[in-house]
């Protein structure tokens, strides 16, 4: 493809983007599986289509997406329900595998055990975007995001050091049970190592982070050098990028200047939604080069295939989320497991995605001895079909589902933990204020005395909204009486003043580096406030 071409449909990919975007915010569709439609429907069209380079996806799109998905997580919260976590993402990955193996082997002719568990360990990993993204617009309760972030997190690394362990087994080294659980088990601690190390050094450069064009450019350069460094030591590169941005995200608060967090913040958000949103396209577009490949095969061979791969995929979920919490619950051999209602919810967050596709994209073509590898265009027309059917299927139908089950957050709960933590920080900052006054004599009494009064103003507020949250029962934060009209007044007074200070620039009172400055400060101030 010619760089004029590549470019255009680069530009044409952008145009579709944003127009998914635009239609997925008004219809509450989500946005992964309306782009793989598009992806499909090019894909139709007469003309060439962009091949998906699973070499490139897996060192240069997965490192960046998975990073950024670590960075907004929460260790904290993912360590206080570690089980559930490790369950989903170690365990069901590896009994999912394994059972896709042994139907493959049993039910497809042709087949091996090894070229079974290759597929199974592509189909495996879940891709959280689309879950996460319905979960929170469907205000699905806070326990339950975490644990999809969570699994999507780490299960990722277990499918892919399987996948590594099933193609060398299948092309022709042997499979052996032992021997792959204890490449897991090295590659996984290696991974953990490597990524603490990064994350270690990403530490060392905080004098560097508080200019923010220095912290993006360090915070966009970490998850290629976990990656990297895993990778040259034999270990897991996606485990070292999930353990890097999981500690990074936890310690930057510390150390890290708020404009840096502002714009890294702004920064990682861009590239979310360029890079998932193009590869969501290039999925759909593979649709008719895996077709090409297939009619090699008879169907009864195919059938069996993908009625193994998609329905192992569909009901293992399900049946272990029954079995490690409703069951259990019920019998009242634990505490503190989900509810009948959330294990329907959580088992309906299955979704493939890119993982899946580029994970059984990189299977070689030929083993050992130069003869073509077992079954492979067979597998991949099977995981993209896995990936359709959750993608589509379920990505379409997990906010409906949400909503029948009455499934939602505790805005009002949410709302009056956040206030008190305002109040907490004022409090300390009032104390932090007392102590200024008496060690810095010559600080000017009136000066304390006015910022003590700004910041008792903001208490009484703060704690005005959690008293009307906790007796009205207010469902979105800080909305006492008159809130939503006070922030509509605030959002129509900063449009005033913007427009005041173009018609400065405008008419040479100001200039343009004056107004940025300015614009920012306003801009600053209007993110505080809720939608007008």
């Amino acid at each position: 493809m010619s760089h004029e071409r590549l470019l255009t449909f680069v530009l044409a990919g952008f145009v579709v983007l944003v127009m998914v975007r635009w239609v997925a915010e008004r219809t509450g569709l989500p946005s992964a599986a309306l782009l793989t439609l598009a992806g499909i429907g090019y894909s139709l069209l007469p003309g060439q289509n962009v091949v998906l380079n699973p070499e490139f996806v897996l060192t240069y799109l997965i490192p960046p997406l998975l990073y950024s998905a670590a960075l907004d997580s929460s260790l904290l919260a993912i360590r206080r329900y570690l089980v559930t976590v490790i369950g989903l993402s170690v365990l069901l990955v590896l009994i999912t595998a394994l059972t896709i193996g042994a139907g493959f082997a049993w039910f497809v002719g042709g087949a091996t055990l090894a070229a079974g568990v290759t597929i199974g360990a592509a189909v495996a990993p879940h891709d959280p975007g689309v879950a996460l993204g319905v979960a929170r617009r469907s205000g699905l309760p806070v326990r339950l995001v975490t644990v999809i972030q969570g699994e999507g997190l780490l299960n990722d690394a277990t499918a892919l050091t399987l996948l590594s362990v099933a193609i060398t087994a299948a092309a022709g080294h042997g499979f052996s049970g032992p021997a792959a659980l204890g490449r897991l088990l090295l590659a996984a601690a290696g991974g953990i190592v490597a990524g603490a190390l990064v994350a270690y050094g990403v530490r060392r450069l905080r004098h560097l982070a508080r200019d923010p064009l220095t912290a993006n450019a360090i915070s966009l350069a970490t998850p290629f050098a976990a990656y990297l460094l895993a990778e040259w030591a034999g270990v897991s590169g996606v485990l070292a990028v999930v353990v890097t941005g999981l500690i990074v995200g936890h310690d930057a608060p510390r150390w890290a200047s708020g404009a840096s967090r502002l714009q890294t913040s702004a920064v990682w958000r861009l590239v979310d939604f360029l890079l998932e949103g193009m590869v969501f396209l290039l999925i759909g577009q593979q649709l008719p080069a895996i077709l090409r490949d297939l009619r090699q095969y008879d169907a009864a061979v195919i059938l069996p295939a993908v009625a193994v791969t998609v329905g192992v995929v569909l009901v293992s979920r399900p049946l272990w989320l029954l079995a490690t919490h409703t069951l259990p619950a019920r019998l009242g051999w634990r505490s503190g497991a989900l509810t009948g209602r959330e294990v329907i919810a959580l088992s309906w967050t299955g979704t493939r995605g890119v993982i899946s596709l580029a994970a059984v994209l990189a299977v070689p073509l030929t083993t050992v001895d130069g003869s073509p590898f077992p079954l492979r265009d067979l597998l991949v027309f099977c995981t993209l079909t896995a990936v359709l059917v959750t993608l589509l299927g379920q990505g379409l139908t997990l906010a409906p589902l949400v909503r029948l089950l009455g499934l939602h957050a505790s805005p009002d709960d949410q709302a009056a933990l956040r206030n008190e933590a305002r109040s907490a920080s004022v409090h300390a900052a009032l104390i932090r204020l007392g102590e200024l006054g008496a060690q810095e004599p010559e600080l000017d009494p009136r000066q304390i005395a006015q910022m003590r009064e700004a910041l008792q103003v903001r208490l009484r507020r703060y704690e005005g909204r959690i008293e009307s949250l906790r007796t009205a029962g207010a469902e979105i934060e800080g909305h006492t009486e008159g809130y939503e009209t006070r922030a509509w007044l605030r959002h129509v007074t900063i449009d005033a003043q913007r427009e005041e200070l173009l018609r400065w620039r405008d008419a040479g009172r100001l200039p343009d580096a004056g107004l940025r400055v300015l614009e920012r400060e306003l801009d600053h101030e209007e993110r505080m406030l809720p939608p007008g």
